[in-house]
């Protein structure tokens, strides 16, 4: 969660001649353009190079970092990395996570590249940046915990013991108090690995902005090429994990350990194991090529680590529809293999003027199979009456776009946050640089001291120090470590159930629309509740002869009740939404749901509007099926996706209207109200092959709503420091983060 510089007048100038610029391209190249990011379109037009870091200038020409993502239904894309280097580019990296490449190409040659019929998109390589106890019991944890056995610290019931989280942000200081395992002081941040400029052409160890360059052909598991690549991200103990700071304290959030002081800053699962996935550096800025090869990590090593959960607490400033944005793509293959993915939604929900932004989900948050987070506000009580939103949480629906084959552009619109979490002021650890003398505090924590360490009554020597931030980076790991407990009370769920259960047991909040906070707030009394209930042998048979089917039954014997559709949090009673959002724009309810096997719980089918997608993973050769080489797509035949008994709210819910409260923009206290009043589906909803059915909840006409990163065509004006609801900073830019200057404005009251 940082923050990003607002352009000076030399750069607005530079990039509105590039619009200019972008328009001729469009008209007399639609077929091309269609596939290259809009984001990208201005900067091979533009009359001088911008100031970015994904475009150069090497020899009076210039070149541009790309991320192509292919079409092909090849993993080794032998032609597309022919046709590239014949343009006189060079490729950095293949990936597995993604069918793509991470490559260099001139400027005047991407047109051609996207013209192939191989290629379905062409991204910039963009920037990633982070999206920036009393925990416990404000989201329903310690009330979940009330029963089991104690750990050494006195931790009861479900901790996440077993589970792994990968944590992809700027490292974990594995030597803080926070992440002791029991009893023996050995970290339980098991493995660290440095994927910072992974893509390029530093970590390939060849010359970077260098044409005629090919190292994706030799990086395969078990090749020279591939260890001596392994050899250079391991990040060993004795280098600094996390100078930046944030990473630290989004692992803390998910899996800390705070009983060591009187402060009590545990997280959410304070068993879990964390693996450290470096992708943003000591200023917290990455690139979408790092995200991606640490993505791919962590679905090679994930069966073998028992890697579940993946959080990402950053963002890009994407413009491209989820169905080409190389990082929803990405983490779609995630998905795929089995593993949770949750997202921070974003921090951008209010605009310069002060004004509410709808349509603001940045990526890979716009991704329909994530569990996108937006963040609440607990006012510093422990009771849940009074929670309300967080102005800066970014609003929903997502406006990534795409050109169809007619040349019209497309919005996605889909439904998004998921749910939200508590992410103001949240404590939690203050990794130390421990190449300084003495152990110095990191970036963060020395940049905005009055802000962020002054905790009272907390022991802040070197270790042991805690600080706090607010941001839907922080909201995030709150539901990572959520997602850890799930999967400890029931390891058979799949990640599509792992967001139907914690949508339908999220506490509607008053007055908040759909596309404000979802299903609403993170109840994980009533998840780890309703998680228990469910057997637990659906992992299991997925893939195999005896897969579930659709309708069968999700309860052990017949007869088998559901747990009332309530917690007690704090002596308070808390109702149960039961909202669950499915196929991108859909609500649907009712017990049929954890009943009944519903055909998109299987995490390689992916279920948005009127169209279903398999996906079907591609291995390594000779590998016996270990290592993932790609994950491919085809458009499914016909099935079933809900059945009979499932209750449909979209018909209540009606055309979406900011003005009316309707559609995507009803409070979700009212739908949730009308649970008993949905149309109950006698046939269940099925997808056949050229059907074309309703697509839920439609944006009415005449509706005007702020396309929020799309509207700089993908540069992001920076929020600044909300310090108000404690440290807030933008997710994401693509201006060069060098000489930033950074800019207080002011908060929410």
């Amino acid at each position: 969660m940082p923050f990003t510089p607002a352009l000076g007048p030399s750069a607005r100038r530079l990039f509105s001649a590039a619009l200019l610029g972008a328009a001729v391209l469009l008209n007399t190249a639609h077929a091309q353009s269609s596939k290259i990011a809009r984001d990208l379109q201005p900067v091979l037009t533009a009359a001088t190079t911008p100031k970015i870091n994904w475009a150069r200038d090497v020899n009076g020409q210039r070149y541009v970092k790309v991320l192509i993502v292919s079409s092909s239904s090849s993993p080794e894309l032998t032609e597309l990395r022919q046709a590239v280097m014949a343009a006189g580019g060079s490729i950095y990296y293949r990936y597995s996570s993604v069918l793509a490449l991470a490559a260099m190409l001139p400027a005047n040659k991407v047109a051609s590249i996207a013209a192939r019929s191989d290629v379905q998109s062409i991204s910039p390589n963009r920037l990633m940046t982070r999206t920036a106890s009393v925990l416990e019991t404000i989201t329903g944890t310690a009330a979940a915990r009330t029963t089991g056995t104690r750990d050494f610290n006195g931790i009861q019931g479900v901790t996440g013991r077993g589970i792994g989280i990968a944590v992809l942000d700027s490292g974990i200081a594995w030597q803080h108090a926070s992440f002791q395992g029991d009893g023996s002081g050995e970290s339980r941040v098991r493995e660290s690995m440095s994927f910072t400029a992974a893509g390029d052409a530093v970590r390939a160890g060849v010359t970077d902005w260098k044409a005629g360059i090919d190292v994706s052909g030799v990086l395969y598991p078990g090749s020279p090429t591939m260890q001596t690549y392994l050899g250079k991200i391991q990040n060993a103990r004795n280098a600094t994990p996390d100078r930046y700071g944030h990473g630290s304290h989004v692992a803390a959030v998910a899996a800390g350990r705070g009983t060591y002081q009187a402060v009590d800053s545990t997280g959410i699962a304070p068993n879990a194991n964390l693996f450290d996935i470096r992708v943003l550096d000591d200023n917290g800025y990455g690139q979408l090529s790092d995200v991606l090869a640490g993505l791919d990590w962590v679905i090679y090593h994930a069966k073998f680590k028992n890697i579940r959960v993946v959080n990402l607490s950053l963002g890009a400033d994407s413009t491209e529809s989820w169905q080409t944005d190389p990082l929803a793509r990405a983490v779609r293959s995630a998905v795929a293999q089995g593993l949770v993915v949750v997202v921070a939604g974003g921090n951008y929900g209010r605009n310069a003027a002060g004004k509410e932004n709808f349509g603001t989900i940045s990526s890979p948050g716009h991704e329909p199979s994530v569990i996108t987070v937006g963040s609440l506000n607990s006012k510093g009580t422990l009771s849940r009456s009074d929670d309300v939103i967080n102005n800066f949480s970014s609003r929903g629906p997502t406006r990534g776009s795409r050109v169809n084959a007619q040349g019209v552009r497309e919005f996605d619109n889909l439904l998004k946050p998921d749910l939200v979490a508590p992410g103001n002021r949240i404590v939690a650890a203050l990794g130390e640089d421990t190449l300084a003398a003495g152990g110095a505090w990191n970036k963060l924590a020395n940049s905005y001291k009055s802000a962020l360490t002054v905790i009272n009554g907390a022991d802040q020597s070197q270790d042991r120090a805690l600080m706090q931030l607010s941001g839907t980076s922080v909201a995030a790991p709150v539901v990572a470590g959520a997602v850890a407990l799930l999967l400890e009370a029931n390891h058979g769920l799949t990640p599509p159930m792992v967001k139907a259960i914690l949508q339908y047991t999220a506490q509607p909040l008053p007055g908040a629309s759909l596309v404000q906070q979802g299903a609403g707030a993170l109840n994980i009394e009533g998840a780890v509740q309703l998680a228990k209930a469910i057997r637990n042998d659906m992992t299991q048979r997925l893939g195999s002869s005896t897969a579930f089917v659709p309708g069968e039954s999700l309860l052990w014997w017949s007869g088998a009740t559901l747990p009332e559709p309530k917690s007690v949090i704090n002596g308070l009673t808390v109702p149960w939404g039961r909202l669950v959002f499915a196929g991108g724009n859909r609500v649907l309810s009712g017990e049929a749901l954890f009943r009944q096997w519903q055909g998109w719980y299987d995490p390689k089918v992916l279920w948005v509007g009127a169209s279903v997608l398999q996906l079907t993973t591609r291995w390594w050769p000779n590998t016996n099926d270990t290592f993932p080489m790609a994950v491919t797509s085809a458009t499914a035949g016909n099935r079933v996706l809900a059945t009979p008994g499932v209750v449909s709210l979209v018909e209540l819910a009606g055309v979406s209207s900011w003005k009316g409260g309707t559609g995507a923009f009803m409070p979700t206290t009212r739908l949730s109200s009308w649970v008993g009043s949905g149309l109950v589906l006698s046939r269940g909803i099925v997808l056949s092959s050229g059907l074309v059915m309703s697509e839920g909840l439609v944006m009415s006409e005449g509706l005007v709503m702020s396309e929020g990163l799309v509207m700089s065509e993908g540069l992001v004006m920076s929020e600044g420091l909300v310090m108000s609801e404690g440290l807030v900073v933008s997710e994401a830019g693509t201006t060069n983060p060098v000489n930033t200057n950074e800019k207080l404005v002011a908060g929410e009251p």
